[in-house]
């Protein structure tokens, strides 16, 4: 778990140090694209989430895990997905930064709304969103900006070993927590339940891809953002609320695998798609 929380804060820095800070708030100057974000990853995949757990006979986990994905921001490495997809580093991380701050008070009004609706009890401190998104998103990309705008030969310099340094630290740690995680995981499939993370995954890649706006990569990259969610904030939501449902945080790193898993097969679709441009 300390390898993949270093690896996280060394990969946004590293994508910080290639970054600007007219990167950063690209979206907060282009409303249109910014409510279309909004509109994707707050409001719609909520209100998917709620039509995927609440009137089904779910396991309580899986219902945890999915609602507090579906309000999580983007994840730090999902800046390098997006790029893959051939999006321009403006919206990227304009993409990445919006959803976080904007997250601060997202989340607990969602919380809110989703307790006003399901009856069940939910909360989520603004300061408690605050601390995870600052800590793992927007201190280390800064950093990595500030690096960049003082000394940009440094910044180039160290951007790939630091990159290549913290995705080898994510690959072993994420290897050891899939191993540890291994029995449960195996189970999650096994029943069945890894079909409602796959369902919910995907309609997030079509949510996102249907209202990414004219611009063809612009779709791909609000495609990848819908889908992938901060993994942390997830547990971290799934923790404060059900502290006694262990298999929750078994829900959520499935769901990051099946997220990731179906975010490379877009990938593939939409690189054969420009291919034949």
């Amino acid at each position: 778990v300390l390898a993949i929380k270093g690896s996280v804060i060394l990969s946004v820095f590293a994508i910080g140090l290639k970054a600007t800070f007219a990167d950063a708030t690209h979206l907060f100057r282009r409303p249109g694209q910014l409510f279309r974000a909004l509109l994707s990853m707050n409001v719609l995949m909520p209100a998917i989430a709620l039509a995927v757990v609440m009137p089904f006979d779910l396991h309580p986990a899986v219902k945890i895990a999915v609602a507090a994905v579906s309000v999580s921001p983007s994840p730090p490495i999902f800046p390098k997905k997006a790029l893959r997809a051939g999006g321009t580093a403006s919206y990227t991380i304009g993409l990445l930064v919006a959803a976080a701050v904007l997250s601060i008070v997202v989340i607990p009004v969602t919380m809110k709304v989703f307790e006003g609706i399901t009856g069940v009890s939910l909360d989520m401190r603004p300061r408690e969103v605050a601390v995870l998104v600052g800590t793992t998103i927007l201190a280390p990309l800064f950093a990595g900006i500030a690096v960049r705008r003082i000394a940009p030969a440094v910044a180039d310099r160290f951007a790939p070993p630091i990159n290549t340094v913290a995705s080898a630290s994510l690959v072993l740690g994420g290897v050891a927590i899939l191993i540890a995680l291994s029995g449960p995981v195996i189970s999650f499939v096994k029943d069945g339940r890894v079909l409602t993370l796959t369902i919910f995954t995907l309609a997030g890649l079509i949510v996102g891809h249907m209202l990414g706006g004219p611009e063809p990569d612009n779709r791909a990259v609000l495609a990848l953002a819908t889908a992938s969610r901060h993994p942390a904030m997830g547990l971290a939501i799934a923790h404060a609320n059900f502290p006694d449902q262990k298999l929750a945080g078994v829900a959520v790193a499935l769901y990051l695998i099946v997220s990731s898993i179906l975010s490379l097969l877009y990938l593939s679709w939409v690189k054969r798609r420009r291919a034949r441009r």
